[in-house]
């Protein structure tokens, strides 16, 4: 397939860039909807208890509130006459929003619970209709307008808290860190392509296949996303890692066009050199990265999936894109891909002979500098053990965020915060007495401080007083809710422990239960992650096997890639806790220390991955090359290292550029991928590539290279040699090149 393509691109290669044109015209105006149809959401898991709570109360009493307003009082107390006068004017005109249900305020329902314990704040909640974009969009509008108002120095401010203006700060905030990352990005990224390349023609290159995965994905997003559900959040991979693929198969690919014109070929032989090596990496090194990120599929939360779709689209199209486009233009250009060379430019075709000596030496001495390496990542490892786990919620959000101001003063000026609340809910006909019986266990509960129901409120398994008016609406004819409140933090352990407990209590004679609510939510999202978490692993670990099995015909190297790259993430991850839950930097970076976020733990490990496995191809390719054509262990190794060195940390410095960009950002969780990837990506590349697999391939000795006799005639059979598709690759392109010159 490889020889076709090349023997089209020399035959035709302006008819090959014409359709590629055609196509990339089609696939941007597909992409450009893309953004309409992608979702903010998708941190649940369909199946847990929590997810049916949810719908449970939807149904039966038109959904849980998931916009809290805190209005506070600039003068004086919340019940004031100008104060009590515009709450109610607010919940007036609140009630009267079609986009809003389910309000609830001090104004019109004077609960105690519902004013701060100073008397100068009071809430007032609704539930903002429809799906998670809808939502962003509603509540966009809504302070939008309670700006306005504050804007006319009123006798009240306005905070909005809740599920509806957490989501609708993260969006804002994430949509201008995207923008400000990428403006800082793709200038930088352009100039270090040019010194990286030694010339501007050169480096132009990488940036069209880039642009070309990335308006491919946008495309196949956008189809996606009217037949399922896709997160919006799968755009921030998308440029990063097409960009950053692009660079990496252009980079690969021009390296090798050149080194072959520095030995005096001609274009065709050339081309026809390029696609045989180069070419034959790129094809393995994208189905390792896609089948690491595959991964992802096997979670219910379509968050994660999400990224499945985005990043297996983008590594095929890039892959695709670097294997037919460059081919053609590489023709076209010929010498000219040297067009524009840097006064100062080195040949690019020449081997680096700074990692070649470096191999050498760690290969004549690996303990000297094996060890060490191995000391330092096993130290930046170590803060595994102390990793907590959580989801987002409002402190992924800087301090000075309104949704922030507004979760901490429900915090910390209220008896109960209605955002954090236990939400219960009982299916099945129950009277009052039992009711009351259940409500009063809930209310004993460790760390419960009150309960609501239709039977009244409880505080520590006792009645609290007369019920209040809108007690009567937490009952129906074949269903109960209950508000289980707390003063602990919603994702602390002991809000968890609350969750568990509650779920322990039975409830009434007859009925069943669910219990959800943010805490509950994130205690199900955990359980579902690290259930499906073992599938994930599985899969990364058999598909890297087979792959490179395939790839290289040996059983040692797959299991010395699995081990290395381990190593790599365990110490990638390590330092993300160090910095990001431990808290070090917080005050560099701006963030609030909190637990690690479970997804983006689990998207950070399968992209890092992936991304270490696309440099083990690279540099593999070369020496089991360099070993077939008959160097002994050494040489294979030391050259195939001089070869590919540059290659590697130049490719490994340009895309982490892409991913520590993102360090800009004020969402704590966009940070932490962002960093995570590029310091992973660093780790890989410098110390894995640069030291321990030198050091790896000497201890293994003979062995390197290893398979018992039956696999080796698996691989005889279904591998992909070398040899037949060096002779076909060339013999199809020199036919090719003597028609072109007919």
């Amino acid at each position: 397939m490889l020889g076709r393509i090349g023997r089209i691109a020399v035959r035709r290669p302006r008819a090959v860039l014409i359709a590629a044109s055609a196509v990339l015209i089609a696939m941007a105006a597909v992409g450009i909807s893309a953004f309409g149809v992608l979702k903010s959401g998708g941190f649940d898991d369909t199946g847990s208890q929590s997810w049916k709570s949810r719908m449970a109360i939807e149904d039966q009493f038109g959904g849980e509130q998931n916009l809290v307003l805190v209005v506070h009082a600039r003068t004086g107390g919340i019940d004031s006459a100008a104060a009590a006068q515009a709450g109610r004017d607010l919940t007036g005109r609140l009630t009267a929003d079609h986009d809003l249900t389910e309000v609830v305020s001090y104004f019109s329902t004077p609960d105690p619970a519902l004013r701060s314990a100073d008397g100068r704040s009071a809430m007032v909640l609704a539930r903002v209709l429809g799906d998670d974009k809808q939502m962003v969009d509603t509540t966009d509008r809504l302070l939008s307008g309670f700006a306005a108002a504050e804007a006319g120095q009123g006798p009240v401010t306005i905070q909005a808290g809740g599920d509806a203006a957490i989501s609708h700060g993260v969006n804002h905030q994430v949509t201008k860190d995207l923008a400000t990352a990428e403006s800082l990005a793709v200038p930088l990224t352009l100039l270090l392509l040019v010194l990286a390349f030694g010339s501007l023609v050169a480096a132009l290159l990488p940036l069209a296949i880039g642009l070309v995965a990335i308006l491919g994905t946008f495309a196949e997003l956008a189809l996606l996303g009217r037949v399922t559900d896709v997160s919006v959040f799968a755009v921030n991979l998308t440029t990063a890692l097409g960009l950053g693929l692009g660079i990496d198969y252009a980079l690969l690919m021009v390296a090798r066009f050149r080194e072959y014109l520095s030995q005096g070929s001609s274009v065709p032989d050339a081309v026809a050199g390029t696609m045989r090596t180069a070419g034959r990496t790129i094809a393995f090194s994208a189905m390792t990265v896609a089948a690491a990120i595959a991964a992802l599929l096997v979670f219910p939360l379509y968050f994660l999936r999400s990224f499945a779709y985005a990043g297996v689209g983008v590594v095929v199209i890039a892959a695709g894109s670097a294997l037919i486009i460059m081919p053609a233009l590489l023709a076209a250009l010929g010498h000219r891909v040297n067009a524009g060379r840097l006064p100062w430019a080195k040949n690019q075709g020449s081997a680096a002979p700074a990692w070649g000596r470096l191999a050498s030496t760690v290969m004549k001495r690996p303990a000297l500098l094996a060890v060490p390496v191995l000391a330092l990542l096993a130290f930046l490892a170590t803060p595994i053990l102390s990793a907590g786990f959580g989801t987002p919620d409002e402190t992924v959000l800087p301090a000075g965020a309104p949704a922030r101001q507004a979760a901490d003063a429900l915090h910390d000026d209220f008896q109960g915060d209605q955002a954090t609340a236990v939400q219960i809910v009982t299916t099945g006909p129950a009277d009052t007495s039992s009711v009351a019986a259940y409500a009063a266990k809930l209310s004993a509960l460790p760390n419960a401080i009150r309960v609501d129901s239709s039977a009244g409120s409880f505080v520590h398994g006792r009645p609290a007083g007369t019920p209040q008016p809108g007690a009567a609406a937490l009952a129906t004819g074949s269903a109960q809710r209950l508000t289980l409140f707390t003063a602990q933090g919603g994702h602390s352990s002991a809000a968890q422990q609350l969750v568990r407990d509650a779920r322990a209590v039975p409830g009434p004679a007859g009925t069943a239960t669910l219990v959800g609510g943010e805490t509950a939510r994130l205690v199900d999202t955990q359980h579902a992650i690290t259930a499906r978490l073992p599938y994930a692993v599985v899969w990364v670990v058999l598909t890297t096997f087979v792959i490179l099995f395939l790839f290289t015909g040996s059983l040692t190297q797959p299991l010395r890639a699995l081990v290395l790259n381990s190593l790599g993430l365990s110490a990638s991850i390590g330092t993300m806790v160090w910095i990001f839950q431990q808290g070090h930097l917080s005050g560099f970076l701006g963030f609030t220390p909190r637990p690690m976020d479970t997804a983006m733990t689990v998207l950070l490990f399968c992209i890092a991955f992936g991304l270490s496995m696309d440099y083990e191809v690279f540099l593999t390719s070369r020496i089991k090359e360099l070993h077939t054509q008959g160097a002994n262990l050494h040489d294979s190794v030391s050259q195939g290292l001089a070869r590919t060195g540059r290659i590697v940390s130049t490719a490994a410095g340009l895309l982490a550029v892409s991913f520590f960009a993102f360090g800009t950002a004020s969402v704590s969780f966009l940070q932490f991928f962002g960093l995570g990837c590029g310091v992973a990506i660093l780790i890989d590349a410098l110390l894995i590539r640069g030291v321990l697999v030198p050091a790896a391939m000497r201890v293994l000795g003979r062995s390197a290279w290893w398979a018992p006799r039956p696999l080796r005639r698996v691989h005889d059979r279904f591998g992909f040699s070398e040899a037949d598709e060096a002779e076909d690759t060339a013999s199809t392109l020199l036919t090719a090149a003597s028609h072109a010159g007919r």
